[in-house]
């Protein structure tokens, strides 16, 4: 068309509300944030999720212009803190919360009244937890292999703790001593710094959960096998679950979410600030101390992950038999 040409009435007004609307987009989010952010962390102060994400925290304020404040609501495997948000009416960016794998198994261990994919707006993926197998320094397992033949010789005798229920390390030390013939005592924990403290004590025989780097740098605990893919570069000594006859590996992922209804410019806000301080140094150093395996991802590839999670999921506890309550 010769730009010279007059355009009709309502093809000006078509193209003048195009115009307004792309600029809204940016516009919305500028006076973003006008308060502090309140980040759920759905598990107790003091494990391994407290240093990570308030260092990530930390990082991230700088690039808002907003203090990030963490904000502990631990309980019940670490559903119901973030679950909370999925009843949330106010979205406005302002209250985020850490998702992770229990949430998304929740609806299909139990009924629920929201849903782990509609219900949250995602943001962005962070990490993946490293689990490893561990036992106190002074205990008599040497290996997985011993401690596998103790707990088939003395089933139920042997605790493991776990933190959750439902976690998927809880459900995996279950298949795992299933496979061998044996049987442990599952113990429930609020949170990892009270299992290795147990642990440690001597109160506690094994632990398979995630946080267990410093636990075992300080000389306290052994770590007898990992359920990762490959061995750790922190701990090449160490083999995985898988090398010692196992086939079982647990990928673990977590990131961010908010409520549903998010603007999707205050999203894009939220995602490029965390995903930017994701490559703090100091986040990055705090993530190699406690195992966290660095995995971000963008927020369409990370609820993409979420959606094919939720069929990892359900194949397992198909596996398994589990029958929804």
């Amino acid at each position: 068309m010769n730009p010279t040409t007059p355009w009709p009435r309502r093809r000006w007004l078509q193209a003048a509300a195009g115009s307004a609307a792309a600029l809204a987009l940016p516009l919305r989010a500028q006076g973003f944030p006008s308060r502090p952010i309140t980040f759920v962390l759905p598990f107790p102060a003091g494990g391994s999720f407290d240093p990570v994400m308030r260092s990530l925290a930390d990082a991230a304020a700088r690039d808002l212009g907003q203090p990030v404040v963490l904000t502990h609501k631990p309980g019940a495997g670490g559903v119901p803190g973030t679950a909370a948000l999925a009843t949330m009416n106010d979205a406005d960016g302002h209250t985020i919360a850490l998702m992770h794998n229990s949430v998304l198994r929740q609806p299909l261990l139990t009924r629920v009244s929201w849903d782990p994919i509609k219900d949250y707006t995602y943001l962005a993926g962070l990490a993946g937890l490293a689990t490893g197998i561990c036992v106190a320094a002074d205990a008599p397992w040497k290996t997985l292999a011993d401690l596998l033949a103790d707990a088939k010789a003395r089933p139920g005798q042997l605790s493991w703790g776990t933190v959750g229920a439902i976690s998927i390390n809880r459900i995996t030390a279950e298949r795992l001593a299933r496979a061998t013939g044996g049987k442990f005592n599952m113990i429930p924990y609020k949170g990892g710094g009270e299992a290795f403290t147990g642990l440690v004590g001597r109160h506690l025989d094994v632990y398979g959960d995630p946080g267990f780097g410093q636990q075992v740098m300080g000389g306290k605990v052994r770590l007898l096998a990992t359920f990762t893919e490959q061995r750790m570069k922190r701990f090449p000594q160490v083999p995985t679950v898988r090398e010692s006859g196992h086939d079982f590996v647990i990928e673990s992922r977590v990131g961010l979410v908010a409520p549903k209804g998010l603007d999707p410019a205050i999203a894009a806000r939220l995602s490029a600030a965390f995903l930017k301080a994701h490559e703090d140094p100091e986040h990055q150093r705090q993530m190699e101390q406690f195992d966290f395996i660095p995995q971000p991802m963008k927020a369409d590839a990370y609820r993409a992950y979420a959606v094919a999670q939720i069929g990892r999921e359900k194949s397992m506890l198909d596996e398994i038999g589990f029958k929804p309550e």
